[in-house]
């Protein structure tokens, strides 16, 4: 298991596009992927979840992945989230 401590920077948080990239890119890695969200647990991989969730900017959110590819996924979450998606 692996995780990361995050601060959401992207204006809108994690609107429609970037939960979807989100959820896409992490249903791609075999491990599952956790977002903790005001002690919430959220499926990473859940578009509907994420987006129930409703992460706003500037919210600290934890990313735990745990399984094959753990490491990968953290990563490439990691770039997701501080790169703010795009935006």
């Amino acid at each position: 298991m692996v995780q990361k401590h995050f601060t959401v920077v992207n204006a809108q948080g994690f609107h429609m596009r970037p939960a979807t990239d989100f959820a896409n890119a992490m249903s791609k890695f075999g491990c599952s992927v956790v977002i903790k969200h005001n002690g919430r647990d959220v499926d990473g991989k859940s578009l509907m979840n994420i987006i129930a969730s409703c992460i706003k900017v500037g919210n600290e959110i934890d990313v735990i992945c745990d399984g094959e590819g753990e490491n990968e996924a953290l990563a490439k979450a990691a770039e997701m989230i501080e790169s703010g998606f795009g935006e």
